[in-house]
Order: C-alpha cells, then sequence, then structure tokens
C-alpha cells in the first residue's frame, strides 16, 4: 500500500506554515505555533488520532490566534484529503464518545468529500489562559471545509473549558483514526467516489 502521508506548505501575509503528516503512524508528533494551548490539544489530535505530526506554525500573534490557529486547520484539511488519496478501502466513518473528568464530547466524522460542520458546545469562559474559545469553533469549521468532511461535535455537559476542548480533540482523534482505517478495498459509497 502507498504511504498516505503529505507535505504542505502555506505561506501568507498572517502566517508561515509546514506540515507533515502520515495516517498511518503511531501518534508521534513536533507541534510548534507559537500558541501553548493550541499545540497542546493538536499533540492529542496527533496520539488519539494515531497519526504522526510535524508541524512549524509562525502567525501574526501581535494580533491574535485567530490567524494561526484558522490557517493550520486549512493545512490540516488539505494534507488529509491529500493522503487519503482516492479514499479506497477507508471505513469512511468514525465516532468517539471522551470523558475529561467533569467534562465529555462525542465526535462524529463522515470523510465524505462534503465539508459540514454541526458544533453544539457551551463554555462558562470566553477564554482558557490567552485562547479564546471562540478559535476552537474556527479550527473546527476551517479543517473540516479543507478537508471536506463532515465533523459533528457535541458537548452535553462540562464545567472547565480545558477539559471540554481536550475532550473534543482527544474524540476527534479517535473518530478520525476509525474513520481514515484501511477496512476493504472499494470505495465506501454507492456513487463508486468520494
Amino acid at each position: 500500500m502507498k504511504p498516505r502521508t503529505s507535505t504542505i506548505k502555506r505561506k501568507t501575509t498572517e502566517t508561515d506554515i509546514s506540515l507533515k503528516l502520515n495516517l498511518d503512524g503511531s501518534g508521534q508528533y513536533q507541534i510548534d505555533t507559537g500558541i501553548g494551548f493550541f499545540d497542546h490539544m493538536l499533540t492529542h489530535l496527533a496520539k488519539h488520532g494515531k497519526m504522526d505530526m510535524t508541524l512549524k506554525a509562525k502567525g501574526d500573534l501581535h494580533v491574535d490566534a485567530h490567524h494561526t490557529v484558522e490557517d493550520v486547520a486549512i493545512c490540516l484539511g488539505q494534507a488529509l484529503c491529500d493522503a487519503l488519496g482516492d479514499k479506497k478501502g477507508i471505513a469512511r466513518f468514525g465516532d468517539s464518545v471522551v470523558p475529561m473528568e467533569d467534562a465529555k464530547a462525542q465526535a462524529t466524522v463522515d470523510l465524505s468529500g462534503r465539508p459540514f460542520l454541526v458544533y453544539r458546545v457551551k463554555y462558562n469562559t470566553q477564554k482558557i489562559g490567552d485562547f479564546d474559545v471562540e478559535c476552537v469553533e474556527e479550527f473546527l469549521r476551517a479543517f473540516s471545509t479543507a478537508g471536506k468532511f463532515n465533523l459533528h461535535i457535541e458537548v452535553p455537559y462540562g464545567l472547565n473549558g480545558h477539559h471540554i476542548v481536550e475532550a473534543i480533540f482527544k474524540a476527534m482523534g479517535q473518530a478520525m483514526a476509525a474513520a481514515v482505517k484501511i477496512v476493504g478495498t472499494d470505495i465506501p459509497s454507492t456513487k463508486g467516489v468520494l
């Protein structure tokens, strides 16, 4: 089987990003975006997604984290599409529920070729340290759009913002690992294409 890897470089007036992704890895990572909390969440995505990720991002953090978070998500989505190729043999669907102390998150993925995000999450705070919680939704939307997949995120309960977001990223990693897994030889769609 051809290695399911991708290397993406993206440079704009706002960000400079290089990313290497291996969907058939073991969850190894080297991540540096300049945003500590975001790095922490991406390590969970890599580890629980069983994907190897090397990511270096420099962004206009003097403005805020928004551009860096969104552009990293775009790169991740592009890398996912590139690494998946024609999607022959993949499971396509993945679902995971993860508890994190007081919070519980469910992530459901369909690598359908059609982007869509459902995000049902409420926070008791607007920031986790210096990180704006609204950037989580921006990340997920840009990731699912660039990656061309359905992503449903639901958190039925949770008090601590850090726990909520960490549960989301762990659940998303596990759901993604299930969806990209090779389970057959054909395209998992009656259309014959994804």
